[in-house]
């Protein structure tokens, strides 16, 4: 079982070291409000890495094939998530984040922030199923139950080790940046992870009315 464990250490790995929205939310929870934080949005992440990855290595078919024919949609659903989040990080005031005691309860939230943001991320499947044939990992259902979840764990803990060492690392340099620059960097960042929420939004809108005049 410990290839199976490696295997899927690389396909966590890999589909997480990408800096995407995720990754800059983790950078600027990290920042705003401490590593765990940042850390909780990764854990998000890597349950939904870990979903997706159950999927393929099941055989759902189903499942994949309504992401598959409804990806306009879900990267729709997925731009709105995205757009409110970077708007949110936008407006607030990481000054008040830093100063605020902060309960278990808000590292929940944090945790579903991080998780809404990659399920609803059509192309998180076809990046795990794209690193199972670089690692050479079997979907066509010929695994051993073992085997599976091997991979699985595989993949959750190596997901979860990158965030933990991008927000570890964070948090050591983050008592270097002043007031004003976690300020600079919360509007910086909101306006990032808007962009690419809206980029997702019209890319799905895009592709349904070609649908639409194809058709």
């Amino acid at each position: 079982m410990l290839i199976p464990l490696l295997k899927g250490l690389i396909v966590g790995l890999g589909a997480s070291i990408p800096l995407g929205p995720l990754g800059i939310l983790c950078i600027q929870k990290t920042l705003s409000k401490g590593r765990n934080s940042g850390l909780f949005i990764g854990l998000g992440a890597s349950v939904s890495d870990t979903f997706y990855a159950g999927i393929s290595l099941l055989g759902l078919a189903f499942v994949q094939n309504i992401i598959n024919d409804n990806t306009e949609i879900v990267m729709i659903i997925g731009g709105i998530i995205i757009m409110l989040i970077g708007l949110r990080i936008y407006l607030k005031n990481p000054i008040k984040q830093i100063r605020q005691k902060h309960a278990t309860n808000k590292h929940v939230e944090d945790f579903f922030e991080g998780l809404f943001m990659t399920v609803t991320n059509p192309g998180a499947i076809v990046l795990i199923l794209g690193l199972f044939a670089a690692v050479g990992i079997d979907v066509a259902g010929q695994s051993t139950k073992s085997a599976i979840f091997a991979t699985l764990g595989g993949v959750f803990l190596g997901s979860a080790s990158w965030w933990f060492i991008l927000s570890t690392t964070i948090n050591i340099f983050r008592k270097k940046f002043r007031l004003k620059q976690l300020i600079t960097i919360n509007k910086v960042s909101g306006i990032i992870i808007f962009a690419l929420g809206l980029i997702s939004f019209l890319t799905g809108i895009f592709e349904i009315v070609k649908r639409f005049f194809i058709e």
